[in-house]
């Protein structure tokens, strides 16, 4: 069982092309029962304002509007409360929330395409990796 938090990036980046290496994630999300997502309201505030932007909006390559598409995988996901504080680990630590609720709903990763997220490599057990390492890590 894999319990993962993923980056807001993500979440952009598999709406906007679904064929995607974030796109694959979600979607293996979507279908299999060994994949849960932890998030936070504060996550899930931060991937409705990204994917409201209108140059998501130009570039996606879906037809579903992205509050429905979002939607499913909210419905879905593993919510926490989000009451965790962590000490300021990132260059920006609005980034850190990621790993406080990774802490918080007990996931064993954070996947980013952030840098400087990247960089820390680990925190309290919970590692940080790329989309492209977390799929490879699936299909193993």
């Amino acid at each position: 069982m894999w319990r993962v938090v993923l980056d807001a990036n993500v979440f952009v980046s598999a709406y906007i092309h679904p064929e995607g290496t974030p796109g694959h994630i979600v979607e293996r999300f979507l279908q299999l029962s060994s994949l849960e997502l932890v998030l936070t309201d504060r996550i899930v505030d931060e991937v409705i304002a990204a994917l409201s932007y209108p140059k998501v909006q130009k570039a996606a390559r879906s037809t579903v509007k992205p509050e429905l598409w979002f939607e499913d995988v909210v419905v879905l996901s593993q919510l926490v409360p989000g009451d965790v504080e962590i000490p300021r680990l990132s260059d920006d630590p609005d980034d850190d929330k990621y790993i406080a609720a990774a802490v918080e709903g007990r996931a064993t990763l954070v996947v980013t395409g952030d840098p400087d997220l990247l960089d820390l490599g680990m925190h309290e057990g919970v590692r940080i990796v790329s989309p492209r390492t977390f799929l490879d890590l699936l299909e193993q």
